[in-house]
């Protein structure tokens, strides 16, 4: 009874830390909005709130990658840095940018924050065991973040406290305002709501255009998709995560024919890419290496090829697109 007892208790406590810990989700970006809180020095760029590129570019496309929510630090998880050193590897002649996605203020969970210790710990646990309790907590935390980006009420000032951050980020790169160079941002899991709650701001502050490729994105009927060009949205056969966007924003529904999501699917901005033998991430995830395929690549190798045959011809994949059913002829080496 006694042991009972301590479980409940425990179980008890966990949900309290939970629920508290998400009614204190949108007080960074309210404090961030009420000058409370500042960004690292060495992490603002030129852009100081005038549109003035610190240099020339002759970059060709500028790629933002938004990371999932398992993100706790700058530095990335192995399988990420892979993806995105394949990426800068092929196109050696885009602008590749790696943002932090879940804080407006740019500082990390294991950096610069009272419960820091807490969260280093959280994040060596995960790194030995994806599938640790504890360091499952920095999921949550992110989670909530995702929540509140998507948020009516305070999504607005999240969203655009990342698109400051994006935008300082492109200027740095030299992004020339006006020219219409296209601007690709790579969403994973919640980085995808993340993209949609930035990409009005780019789009209109920037002048340009903005494509989502979205990798297991969990995204809402965000205002923002109205204002995305077209959307690539991967789904893995096996990614029950991403299927939670459907159950968590009931503006995806097909009740709501009026939401951002079904309007940018009725204007056919989405292109649906359906993937074999793919779960959201670890084992069998977009990312995998070490899940081969019959075809003899691995998972990284099907989704960095993919992501590449998306930006080097948008139009032409958008133009093929394919709604949830048979899938497209052009997609067909994807499918094992």
């Amino acid at each position: 009874m006694i042991l009972t007892a301590s479980i409940i208790s425990f179980i008890g406590f966990g949900l309290f830390a939970v629920m508290l810990a998400m009614l204190l989700a949108p007080i960074e970006a309210l404090g961030w909005w009420a000058g409370w809180y500042r960004r690292p020095r060495r992490y603002h760029h030129a852009y100081k709130g005038s549109l003035v590129a610190s240099k020339a570019s002759d970059h060709s496309h500028y790629v933002i990658y938004l990371d999932g929510i398992a993100k706790g630090s700058y530095k990335n998880f192995a399988d990420v840095q892979t993806y995105l050193d394949g990426l800068k590897q092929a196109l050696p002649e885009i602008s590749l940018i790696d943002v932090l996605p879940y804080s407006v203020t740019d500082i990390p969970l294991t950096r610069y924050r009272p419960m820091s210790r807490f969260w280093r710990f959280a994040r060596e646990r995960k790194l030995k065991n994806d599938a640790d309790l504890l360091g499952f907590s920095i999921n949550l935390s992110n989670l909530f973040q995702v929540f509140v980006s998507a948020d009516k009420r305070y999504g607005p000032l999240f969203n655009y406290g990342m698109a400051e951050k994006i935008i300082e980020a492109l200027l740095a790169e030299g992004y020339p305002v006006g020219s219409g160079k296209p601007i690709t941002i790579i969403g994973y899991s919640g980085g995808g709501q993340i993209a949609a709650g930035v990409a009005p701001y780019l789009k209109h502050l920037l002048r340009a255009p903005v494509d989502l490729i979205s990798l297991g994105g969990v995204i809402s009927a965000d205002p923002g998709l109205k204002d995305l060009r077209y959307i690539y949205h991967l789904s893995g056969d096996k990614d029950s995560v991403e299927k939670l966007g459907t159950l968590f924003f009931p503006g995806r529904w097909p009740l709501f024919q009026n939401s951002s999501w079904n309007y940018a699917k009725r204007k056919g901005k989405f292109t649906y890419i359906p993937i074999k033998q793919c779960k959201h991430n670890g084992a069998g995830g977009y990312l995998d290496e070490n899940c081969k395929l019959d075809s003899g690549d691995n998972n990284l190798e099907r989704t960095l090829e993919l992501t590449l045959d998306i930006l080097c011809r948008p139009a032409d994949i958008h133009a093929a697109r394919e709604k949830r059913g048979p899938f497209n002829a052009l997609y067909a080496r994807y499918l094992s």
